[in-house]
């Protein structure tokens, strides 16, 4: 983390900003009697305002992932968080952000939205960082490198080490973007954020958690990066509803895993089917819920299986990516439908 000094990297007017104080703020704890917020007082549930920094949810997280619940922000998906720290640290229309393609495409929009340029470093063609083409790439207006770990669409973990030599040889902000993390064993870089101040990990409940209904990021960084996120969110970002379900998947962690053990099992099962189709090229290697797949005129196997019912994700216009279908691992009747399905094209 080459000169990592975090203030100077924020925003002055961030820095500057009293955030909005809700009721809920003001008060912690429980009363008898709330006439504090302008709430319909009769109860249906949903009639009080949720928890503004969801510290039941973030109590439960912090004893999972092993860090402080201060160093947790929970936002509406992982969306959020990757908008904020855009915002909070990057001066629209001077400062910029970097993106290793093929990658997820909402490091861009959010990018776009926000008014701040864009690096691009192509990934090497074993889909793995480009470090030295990194480093040349930085500006000194640089102020986040996004690397999304297993990485969207390729599925493959990106090497630590390449990470460790971006962090340490960046002054700006490194986010690793580990929503697939769950499928690819105990890899986190969580653990490393007591020695990366510069490090910040996205990850969500999406994916393995089997929640993307609810739309429920989380990101983990240090006190201080988390507490400047929170002081520039809106008050009541996450609803009732949302951390009470949160809630009660934390608690049964046995699902989530008994799911990831599934559809693991199926990921090796259906790479395996997908080798005997005559007019696939190649399987590449998978630490995700998903595999890329090149075959022959990929375009037009997407429309027929979109014909059948089938609905993949078509990546031939992504960089790298050329003629490859993104599919993403299913239950295993929806899998031996797929497989079956493509021995008729």
């Amino acid at each position: 983390m080459a000169n990592f000094d975090l203030h100077t990297l924020v925003r002055k007017n961030i820095l500057a900003l009293k955030p909005y104080s809700s009721a809920r703020d003001e008060f912690k704890g429980e009363a008898d009697v709330y006439l504090d917020a302008n709430e319909n007082p009769y109860p249906s549930g949903y009639n009080r305002y949720p928890d503004p920094l969801q510290w039941k949810v973030k109590e439960l997280l912090s004893k999972q992932k092993g860090i402080k619940p201060e160093q947790i922000f929970l936002g509406n998906g992982s969306d959020e968080a990757i908008d904020l720290l855009i915002r909070v640290f990057c001066e629209p229309n001077q400062d910029s952000v970097m993106i290793t393609e093929p990658t997820y495409g909402m490091y861009r929009v959010c990018a776009n939205i926000n008014a701040v340029s864009i690096q691009n470093v192509l990934l090497t063609r074993d889909y793995q960082l480009d470090t030295e083409g990194i480093v040349k790439t930085v500006m000194s207006n640089t102020k986040i490198i996004f690397l999304c770990s297993p990485n969207n669409p390729t599925g493959n973990l990106l090497k630590v080490e390449n990470i460790f030599s971006v962090l340490n040889q960046f002054s700006g902000l490194v986010v690793v973007d580990e929503a697939y993390i769950d499928f690819a064993g105990d890899v986190s870089l969580i653990k490393e954020l007591k020695n990366y101040p510069n490090l910040v990990i996205l990850q969500t409940f999406s994916k393995a958690w089997g929640l993307a209904g609810l739309r429920l990021g989380m990101c983990f960084a240090s006190e201080t990066i988390i507490g400047l996120l929170n002081k520039v969110k809106y008050p009541y970002n996450v609803n009732i509803k949302t951390q009470e379900l949160a809630i009660e998947a934390l608690v049964k962690i046995e699902d989530k895993n008994k799911a990831v053990t599934e559809i693991l099992a199926e990921r090796k099962k259906l790479i395996d089917e997908l080798h005997d189709i005559t007019f696939v090229k190649k399987v590449y290697p998978s630490d995700a819920n998903f595999v890329l797949v090149a075959m022959e005129n990929a375009p037009s196997i997407y429309q027929k299986l979109m014909q059948q019912g089938i609905i993949v994700r078509d990546r031939s216009a992504v960089v790298l990516c050329e003629s490859s279908l993104r599919i993403t691992i299913g239950t295993p009747e929806e899998n031996k439908k797929l497989i079956n399905t493509l021995k008729t094209l």
